[in-house]
């Protein structure tokens, strides 16, 4: 999103044939409300002032001149309420920029936003696929913020390799973002761009925290247990239905994402070292004092996805993963197991599914809601992911030994879903046309680890507010 021009990336780089996709479920027909695209030069949104310049990347503007294509990066965003926070970090990149995209996906009944007499308007419907190729053609990077992916996405994703056009999302949909890869990887190689998905909270923390903890450990790292904290200020915490619509769909349709797992047919990845034990549905972490649960969002998904990868591309030992979120004390176990009840029963049959989207307060005990947070929520909230690692030193087998060394490392950010997001997601396009070098040599569809394990985006996010850091580091 930017008035310098740029080529479309990886056009230079080697198109050698990715492995041929295998056939896969379709996803679930989408809602019959279309969604509408506006691409508009320049940027109509006042800017938070937690977000400043120095955590954006302001001065990195000069980096750009002299690339070739229109403009740098389109923004394809959703609702009204995610336009307006999406979009803020953007504007960092914009400010001093005579020609600039912005491109804004609702539905149509909403109609279009009041925009300043300057800023032109393309009308882009997601059902229409000239309109999003000629979102596309204007871009070499199109950051994808329309959700439900599984009913918005996979058109966006198509039109972008048509026109040899990277693409960003922040997916937290399994289904989605692995459909998307047997079936377009190939194509995405080709054509020498990148998809890649999940570039924001879903799962920039989590699978960059599983790098940077094996980049940090002595030795080998062989597994890692995650543990995410979210802490909210005296208003309390709130997230946006959006995020809940997601997690209806997603557990309503297991059986595609089983069914697409099993048509793949691919081949275990190897478990190297002691065998990671897999923590109760409710458990105690007594590192962090605090219950917890498994974290049923596309973390798990994504990371084993890129272990895969480096091990098999990169010839890296792969690292067995879990995932886990804490609740705090017994209260709010009791509290969560109720709301977990009922989502899962409800979530079975169509109406439930029906009463879970249209209610999402009342099923969830208030922590979703149509409204989202509030102004006041996000500035209190915060989040902290710690990893607690575990391997062997340099020298020691990792062949009928338990392991001897342990770290522990941690991502601290702001509010997730509307600060911490869009800084990722800005940081991974910043770094796709920045660190060209140190990509994979052939395009693809990547998770974000994937893509980025060789480049500078733990720097860029250090700088930028999302704080990697190690906590301990010891041997047994």
């Amino acid at each position: 999103m930017h008035s310098v021009t740029c080529k479309p990336l990886g056009a230079h780089l080697s198109t050698q044939p990715a492995p041929s996709p295998r056939p896969s479920p379709a996803l679930s027909s989408p809602p019959p409300a279309p969604l509408v695209g506006l691409v508009a030069p320049g940027n109509a949104f006042s800017l938070r002032p937690v977000l400043e310049t120095k955590k954006l990347g302001l001065s990195e503007i000069a980096d750009f001149q002299g690339h070739t294509k229109h403009e740098l990066w389109d923004l394809f965003s959703s609702a009204d309420y995610d336009r307006h926070l999406h979009v803020c970090p953007l504007r960092n990149c914009l400010v001093k920029t005579p020609q600039t995209h912005h491109v804004e996906a609702r539905s149509a009944e909403i109609g279009r936003p009041t925009l300043p007499s300057e800023v032109g308007i393309i009308i882009c419907d997601i059902t229409t696929p000239t309109s999003l190729d000629e979102m596309a053609r204007q871009a070499a990077i199109v950051l994808n913020c329309v959700g439900p992916y599984r009913f918005y996405g996979e058109p966006v994703v198509k039109a972008c390799i048509e026109n040899g056009t990277s693409c960003i999302d922040i997916s937290g949909e399994p289904q989605f973002l692995e459909l998307m890869y047997w079936k377009y990887h190939q194509k995405a190689a080709e054509k020498g761009v990148y998809i890649i998905g999940s570039s924001g909270f879903d799962s920039i923390p989590a699978d960059m925290g599983v790098i940077y903890t094996s980049n940090k450990i002595n030795g080998t790292l062989t597994a890692v247990e995650s543990f995410l904290t979210i802490n909210s200020g005296p208003e309390g915490l709130c997230i946006h239905d959006g995020t809940w619509k997601s997690a209806v769909y997603g557990f309503g349709n297991q059986n595609q994402l089983k069914k697409l797992r099993n048509q793949s047919n691919l081949k275990p990845v190897p478990i190297v070292g002691a065998k990671l034990k897999r923590r109760w549905p409710v458990s105690y972490c007594r590192e962090l004092s605090s219950y917890s649960i498994p974290f049923l969002g596309a973390d798990v998904s994504v990371v084993k996805r890129t272990q895969r990868y480096l091990h098999e591309n990169l010839d890296q030992s792969p690292v067995q993963y879990a995932a886990y979120v804490t609740v705090g004390g017994i209260t709010s176990v009791i509290k969560l197991m109720f709301a977990g009840l009922f989502f899962l029963l409800f979530v079975k049959f169509g109406i439930g599914r029906q009463l879970l989207i249209r209610f999402p307060w009342l099923f969830s005990f208030g922590y979703f809601s149509k409204q989202g947070p509030t102004q006041k929520q996000i500035d209190a909230a915060s989040f902290t992911m710690t990893f607690f690692g575990q391997g062997y030193s340099h020298g020691c087998s990792t062949e009928n030994n338990k392991p001897n060394i342990r770290v522990c490392t941690q991502v601290k950010g702001p509010e997730a879903g509307y600060i911490a997001t869009p800084i990722a997601m800005v940081q991974a396009a910043m770094t796709l046309l920045n660190d060209v070098s140190n990509l994979p040599s052939v395009g693809g569809v990547f998770t974000p680890g994937a893509a980025f394990a060789k480049t500078k985006l733990i720097d860029r996010l250090n700088r930028r507010g999302l704080e990697f850091s190690v906590i301990s580091s010891s041997e047994v």
